[in-house]
């Protein structure tokens, strides 16, 4: 249930409203957007049919929502969200922001270098795995906490946000500590216990498609973030399992522009994970920006015949610079900017 207040409506009767559905057991999540503030409301919905929302002060309409993802949905809020990180990005705003770097963080050297090149060429954001969930139990793990101090490090040095994935909730703390936005892996996109956890932080949080994920399936795990209290959520694109066997996986660009019309949080394009394919990487980045993606995530290594994971799909230093300056074209022609 969303309630719509009136655009003079005061703080006390936004609170009076928070305290008075708390105590009836609804949860009130408040957004407060360039005209209107609205409460959305989630509880039993034998309780929510039956109380009067409508006579609460300050109160101009109560909407119900129809989708079950209620506080992703456009019915909750119509606009854009922004997602801030630092004083630069805005994740959703009228800039396609890029994050870039290695799939593994492997040695303190190379995530300096990586982040020099990327930052050079226009990225915003340095990613690098610390903690790898593998197929294989034998194959590269990840350098754990060395490797979070690695990303950290090169990222303050080369002004850049860093990204890197929680893969369980006791690894939480200590990657809050380091990384300035938690990612959520295809793997974990339904792990309700690990998805709660972010919910209570103040991180924002990617949030990957899973690996056979329906777009409701994938919003619906968003809502379990965002009804823990954390709205600072991006939702990546990154692929899907298919019949196809000529890429690692479907990139569903389909998925990019249906769920800016659903959702109104930003939506983050994988193209490297997308396709597995070195070069097809270039191409289904652009169109993901021409179907309206807020954020590119790239995996870019000195030497991607010797990385410790994903080589396939790594660019060098010299195609991301190449690709960065046409996607900058593409941007331009959607009316957005890079």
């Amino acid at each position: 249930m969303i309630v719509v207040l009136k655009s003079n409506a005061t703080e006390e009767q936004i609170k009076y409203i928070v305290e008075k559905t708390k105590k009836l057991g609804l949860k009130a999540n408040i957004s407060r957007g360039v005209e209107r503030t609205v409460i959305g409301l989630i509880g039993p919905e034998d309780v929510l049919r039956v109380t009067p929302l409508e006579i609460f002060p300050g109160v101009e309409k109560v909407i119900p929502v129809l989708a079950p993802y209620r506080l992703v949905s456009r019915e909750f809020k119509k606009e854009n969200s922004v997602i801030k990180i630092g004083r630069d990005v805005r994740f959703g705003s009228k800039k396609i922001f890029v994050m870039a770097g290695p799939c593994s963080v492997e040695s303190a050297k190379g995530m300096r270098s990586i982040a020099r090149k990327v930052k050079k060429a226009g990225a915003t954001v340095l990613r690098g795995g610390a903690f790898k969930p593998r197929t294989s139990p034998y194959d590269f793990q990840g350098l754990g906490e060395e490797g979070l101090k690695y990303l950290s490090e090169a990222g303050k040095e080369f002004g850049l946000a860093t990204i890197t994935e929680v893969m369980d909730t006791r690894d939480l703390d200590l990657i809050c500590k380091y990384a300035d936005i938690l990612q959520i892996g295809a793997r974990n996109m339904q792990n309700s216990s690990l998805l709660k956890e972010i919910g209570k932080t103040k991180k924002p949080v990617m949030l990957k498609r899973g690996i056979s994920a329906t777009v409701k399936e994938w919003l619906m795990s968003a809502e379990y973030i965002l009804s823990n209290g954390n709205f600072d959520v991006l939702l990546c694109e990154r692929g899907i399992r298919t019949f196809e066997t000529a890429t690692r996986n479907t990139f569903d660009v389909n998925a990019v522009a249906l769920v800016k019309q659903l959702s109104h949080l930003p939506v983050i394009a994988d193209p490297s994970h997308g396709t597995g394919v070195r070069k097809l990487v270039g191409n289904v980045a652009k169109a993901s920006v021409a179907a309206g993606c807020d954020g590119l995530m790239i995996e870019v290594h000195d030497s991607p015949e010797e990385a410790f994971s994903d080589g396939q799909q790594s660019l060098v230093p010299k195609q991301f610079d190449s690709l960065m300056k046409d996607l900058k074209k593409i941007a331009l022609a959607v009316s957005r900017e890079i």
